[in-house]
């Protein structure tokens, strides 16, 4: 349990250092900055004009379709580099496991692709 716990310790160091240093920046930047709030620094900026609406405005629902398909691919990239790096350990299983789910994920842009989801007109 000793070792265990000793192990850890460097991490829990540089937690506290990196905290350290957050809140260290947080204080001089209170202190040493000039603090010099108006109307015109607190109002909200739209493209270099006042808003002319509310900000709680609908989104289109293809907008969440394209967020959630860049989310789906976003992680795809994310499962393929450790995958690539320990391909030679797994062997042909992984490989084969891999081109499965790649498949799928194409079989399902096509879909989304055919069913025009992507288009924004």
């Amino acid at each position: 349990m000793q070792s265990l716990l000793s192990e850890y310790l460097p991490i829990l160091v540089f937690l506290v250092i990196a905290g350290g240093i957050a809140m260290a920046m947080v204080i001089a930047s209170v202190v040493l900055a000039r603090q010099k709030p108006n109307s015109e620094k607190l109002s909200p900026y739209e493209c270099g004009f006042d808003p002319f609406e509310d900000a709680r405005v609908r989104f289109d629902v293809r907008y969440y379709l394209v967020a959630i398909l860049f989310i789906i691919f976003d992680l795809e990239v994310a499962f393929l580099f450790p995958w690539a790096v320990s391909l030679g350990d797994i062997g042909m299983f992984g490989f084969w496991s891999m081109m499965v789910f790649l498949g799928v994920l194409t079989v399902g842009f096509i879909y989304e692709w055919r069913k025009g989801a992507l288009e924004w007109e």
